[in-house]
């Protein structure tokens, strides 16, 4: 696969410490597209090796607008089925941009282990100096010790070691889209997680139609009122949340988007420093990102200030676990009572519709109503919008915010971007396989 490709699929097998690659074969996205779509093949493909699929969305890394995710695949401890996990912030692109499209990861390590992907080179690595710790710690060790800041990360902490249900594979420092356990896997596998830095260049079959295609989409974008907008608090509002905006914004420091997406939809809080402070913080640990909308409202209604729930919110973080999860499940009502919650977490949270797609997004329309009514008419739409979004590699709320973002604009992008017909008509039947 010669455009919009690394042209690799990375097979790990952590049993025999054996890394191979494989290509990606223009046949298989000529009938699969990409992003999920592909990413359900290869998990079907070694599914007796109990695998975890990491992949890129066809477009993820381009000039198109928010072509910012990749993804997990892999069957949840919570739902019991195969599930698809968003890979956001700048992780998605680092992940293609480190020299490969999927990654398979199969069997499971006899000691703890770390996946070092660069520049089209793999190393399973030895995870010893980093097992036992939490990810913030797991994170700053390892670029330490790569000697580079900007190395993306894909890791567990103790929640993940210790095999909590509510374990969660968190990005970077932050928490991240996963509500299906997806960190109790790597756990299983002795596997820590992943580390991404690459340099790697995408090839474009059409460059420049592909880039003024992508501007000119862009543009009409940007004229979409919603823009003026940013951050969780103005989202949350959007979906009928009264007073998260006035409840966060004494500690809200910035906003900031995923790669290429123009909305910013994550939160900066700084809860040991002056929110308004211009230069960088001296503290180590002045706040926390926020991405999870839910997580936060969910410390906000057991009746936390904005303060604690940012200092829980961290501490899960580092811990490895689901927020969402904690705020639900924990019954605590106090900061410290909920920390000491976390080995103990129980009992089932609701994921919608088919229980593929994280309620880490909303179920259903934000700023724009896409002309939807009616409960069925907007989960449909609301499945079918995060398979599309996970095929192609696009920042999975900001789809469900800008309806300039359309399957046709997609497949004329895809099309030109890898010379082959991706039709309407594939794209359905890709779709179908994802949802069954």
């Amino acid at each position: 696969m010669e455009y919009l490709s690394t042209d690799k699929i990375l097979v790990i097998d952590l049993n025999a410490a054996q890394v191979e690659e494989e290509e990606l074969l223009e046949s298989l996205v000529e009938e699969k597209i990409g992003g999920i779509g592909i990413a359900k093949y290869l998990y079907e493909k070694y599914e007796n090796d109990d695998p975890i699929v990491i992949g890129t969305g066809l477009l993820t890394g381009t000039t198109y607008p928010a072509s910012a995710a990749g993804g997990i695949t892999a069957k949840s401890p919570v739902t019991g089925s195969v599930c698809h996990c968003p890979v956001i912030y700048k992780l998605g692109v680092e992940i293609k941009y480190s020299g490969f499209d999927y990654i398979v990861v199969k069997g499971r390590s006899d000691s703890p282990v770390y996946l070092w992907i660069h520049d089209g080179v793999a190393d399973i690595s030895d995870a010893s100096d980093v097992w036992g710790k939490d990810v913030w710690e797991s994170t700053d060790e390892l670029r330490k010790f790569v000697g580079d800041d900007l190395l993306q990360t894909m890791l567990i902490g103790p929640a993940g070691e210790n095999g909590s249900d509510y374990a969660q594979v968190c990005y970077n420092h932050w928490s991240s889209p996963d509500r299906f356990g997806f960190g109790k896997l790597f756990g299983a596998k002795n596997l820590k997680g992943l580390a991404f830095r690459g340099m790697g260049l995408i090839e474009v079959a059409e460059p420049e139609d592909y880039v003024e295609r992508s501007l000119e989409i862009l543009k009409q974008v940007k004229e979409n009122s919603f823009l003026e907008k940013k951050g969780l608090g103005q989202i949350l509002t959007a979906l009928g949340e009264e007073g998260v905006s006035d409840w966060i914004d004494p500690v809200t420091h910035r906003h900031s988007a995923d790669y290429f997406t123009p909305y910013a939809s994550n939160t900066a809080l700084f809860l040991d420093e002056d929110p308004g402070l211009l230069e960088e913080s001296k503290k180590e640990e002045p706040g926390v990102l926020v991405s999870d909308i839910y997580a936060l409202l969910g410390f906000k209604n057991v009746g936390l200030s904005v303060k604690d729930a940012g200092h829980a919110l961290k501490a899960c973080a580092k811990y490895g676990i689901d927020p969402f999860a904690v705020a639900q499940l924990s019954g605590k009502t106090t900061l410290e009572e909920i920390k000491d919650s976390f080995d103990s977490i129980n009992g089932e949270i609701t994921i919608p519709g088919s229980g593929l797609f994280t309620p880490w997004c909303p179920t259903g329309p934000i700023f724009n109503d896409f002309n939807l009514s009616g409960k069925d008419e907007i989960m449909a739409w609301w499945e079918r919008r995060q398979a599309v979004s996970m095929i192609f590699g696009i920042q999975p709320m900001f789809s469900l915010m800008c309806p300039e973002l359309t399957e046709e604009n997609m497949l004329e992008l895809a099309s030109l971007g890898t010379d082959l017909e991706l039709t309407q008509e594939i794209l359905d039947a890709v779709i179908d396989d994802i949802l069954g």
